[in-house]
């Protein structure tokens, strides 16, 4: 799907995934359209469920899995159901510490699973380690920042509006917009699992069917890059230190 409109995107590989498939993973086509790896947890763990020691150890044993998998260095993050925030103040730093340049875990909305609306809507440091954050993308709309990432929301609202929303932040952030999907949202034939509750399943399985071809023509009317190559000027502002991000956020091709 990356060659829709020549892409380049930013693939956020789980470790444990990396180490069963690592032929796919160090396949020509990831190292040479997507070179830079980002990805989640070893385990995909919470990481407010985990101590600093242990989170530690997921982190460098997910990048080293990587690293040796892909063939690519790893500088980016992203926490398991955006769950890097206040409940673990010391991640930021271990993730520094571990050869991050760069973490993509903050949604700065309201969720009853995850969220910190209160977050900086732009790219800023963690303070006291200099890790960069590149937070998902919202337009504040009144009082509400909105989600404009990609995940669930791209498969419930209609295409125009999550396009028009995506746009919209764009032009009002003026700075590269995230998007990411999960593999399993192109997947409309996979298994029925009996998940509990009728929310989980509304979010789980609605869409599922048109996921594919909205992400195709979402590739077509904006213009996309690895996460590092469109926040470059950010992330080269000094030594300290890809989902997918739009390199022109808000312009459309055509």
């Amino acid at each position: 799907m990356a060659q829709v409109g020549r892409s380049s995107l930013t693939p956020l590989v789980s470790a444990v995934l990396s180490e069963r498939c690592a032929r796919r993973v160090r396949s020509d086509a990831c190292v040479a359209r997507l070179r830079k790896d980002r990805r989640w947890s070893h385990w995909h763990q919470r990481v407010d469920a985990q101590s600093p020691a242990d989170f530690r150890a997921d982190v460098a044993c997910a990048k080293a899995a990587l690293e040796a998998a892909g063939g690519v260095a790893v500088s980016g993050y992203r926490a398991p159901t955006f769950s890097l925030g206040p409940r673990a103040p010391w991640a930021a730093a271990i993730l520094a510490q571990t050869g991050h340049r760069y973490s993509s875990s903050i949604y700065p909305v309201r969720h009853d699973l995850y969220g910190q609306p209160d977050m900086p809507r732009l790219p800023f440091r963690h303070p006291g380690c200099g890790l960069w954050e590149l937070p998902m993308t919202t337009l504040r709309l009144g009082p509400h920042n909105v989600p404009c990432s990609g995940g669930g929301w791209f498969r419930l609202l209609p295409y125009r509006l999550s396009r028009a929303l995506l746009r919209r932040a764009g032009a009002a952030l003026r700075a590269p917009g995230v998007f990411y999907t999960h593999p399993w949202e192109i997947d409309p034939a996979q298994p029925r699992m009996a998940t509990p509750g009728r929310l989980a399943r509304l979010r789980h399985y609605t869409g599922l069917h048109r996921t594919e071809a909205r992400l195709r023509r979402l590739l077509r009317d904006f213009a996309w890059d690895r996460m590092d190559a469109a926040f470059a000027d950010v992330l080269a502002t000094d030594i300290i230190g890809g989902e997918v991000a739009s390199r022109v956020p808000g312009a459309l091709r055509g």
